[in-house]
């Protein structure tokens, strides 16, 4: 894949084959995906000490077997796959008693994940050994989430510490999950067009006539970190915004919203009421699973703001992004540039692609 150029001024965006082959898909799961971290659950899930809690790494798409488990308020995770002959060790999450155990030859682990015990082993030489311990694998947390990596390139820190930073004065291990305003969604374009058109406000006010009323469109801005970016939403007139602290860094500005982008696939979107977690999941080269996961901090807020209405702005992010799918797919289509005011985010996105692709 060719380099994207630094100098946004100059640089061209990723090429319509990076949203519509197959070869440059597969190629973004094992280069892109299993070296980056990915967003897993809260810790809601895990609240009792031994629960455990299986999961695939990305779906179908890297199907790893995993398994988090709390040990006395320490979240480990380890490979969910037998050390014997493969089988699947815990299927849904559950409370292990004294082992986690094998249901097909016996096989025990404890919740370390160090092998224990198994049936019929006379006469094997050089066993236990290692190898026979479940694989550990990566894994942080970030006040209430959880996150893992098969094989980070970089520690987790170096992706969380500048969200930490702007916004860790607010309470966020209070706020309280909500199914009933969590959703899901299914979108019929590539998980990074998806990005691309969460990475810039410059549609704004050609898509979002709603949300552009609430926000001062004049002073967009957007700042870049290593491997993670800021989009500042500025509350226009009296609009809803937050009550910063003195010690915040934006103090004595009107701030509507904080939208946070992780590099490769997560948004962490602060409001006035709480926090909009959207995962973007790739399913295929053109289609796309959109999670909404929704924490609330001051419920008398939620029908006020830049995040009054997620699901109207999703759609239409959804009718546009769609659109574009079919457009990348033009033989006449190359690639685009960047605008060098509105697209900051797009050209961070895009040259951390093009740095893993070409690893």
């Amino acid at each position: 894949m060719k380099k994207i150029d630094v100098d946004i001024t100059k640089a061209a965006t990723l090429t319509g084959k990076f949203y519509s082959t197959k070869e440059k898909f597969n190629n973004t799961l094992e280069n892109v995906f299993s070296r980056n971290w990915q967003f897993i659950t809260d810790d809601g899930q895990l609240k009792e000490n031994r629960s455990s809690f299986p999961f695939h790494f990305l779906g179908d798409l890297l199907p790893e077997p995993l398994v988090l488990v709390n040990n006395n308020g320490t979240i480990d995770c380890f490979s969910n796959v037998c050390t014997h002959r493969g089988n699947i060790l815990i299927n849904e999450p559950s409370i292990i008693k004294k082992y986690i155990n094998c249901g097909y030859h016996g096989r025990q682990f404890d919740t370390c994940g160090r092998f224990k015990f198994m049936p019929k082993t006379e006469g094997m030489k050089n066993f236990p050994s290692l190898e026979d311990d479940l694989p550990k694998i990566a894994v942080a947390k970030w006040r209430q989430f959880i996150f893992s990596s098969l094989a980070p390139d970089f520690e987790f820190k170096e992706l969380i510490n500048d969200v930490e930073k702007r916004v860790g004065w607010m309470p966020i291990e209070d706020f309280k999950y909500r199914e009933d305003l969590s959703k899901e969604y299914y979108v019929k374009a590539n998980w990074a067009l998806y990005c691309d058109n969460y990475l810039e406000g410059f549609h704004i006010p050609f898509i979002h006539s709603d949300l552009n009323a609430v926000l001062d469109f004049g002073n967009y801005d957007v700042e870049t970190f290593k491997y993670s970016n800021l989009q500042i939403g500025i509350a226009s007139d009296d609009d809803i915004c937050f009550n910063l602290p003195n010690g915040s860094k934006d103090y004595g500005r009107k701030i509507a919203a904080y939208y946070f982008w992780l590099f490769p696939n997560l948004m962490l979107n602060f409001y006035p009421w709480g926090l909009s977690i959207n995962i973007i999941t790739p399913i295929s080269v053109n289609e796309t699973k959109v999670q909404f996961k929704s924490y609330v901090w001051d419920e008398s807020k939620l029908d006020s703001g830049a995040g009054a209405d997620l699901d109207k702005v999703e759609l239409e992010d959804e009718q546009i992004v769609q659109q574009v799918q079919k457009g990348v797919t033009s033989r006449f289509y190359k690639h685009g540039r960047f605008s060098p005011t509105m697209e900051k985010g797009v050209h961070h996105f895009h040259s951390l692609v093009s740095d893993f692709m070409n690893k």
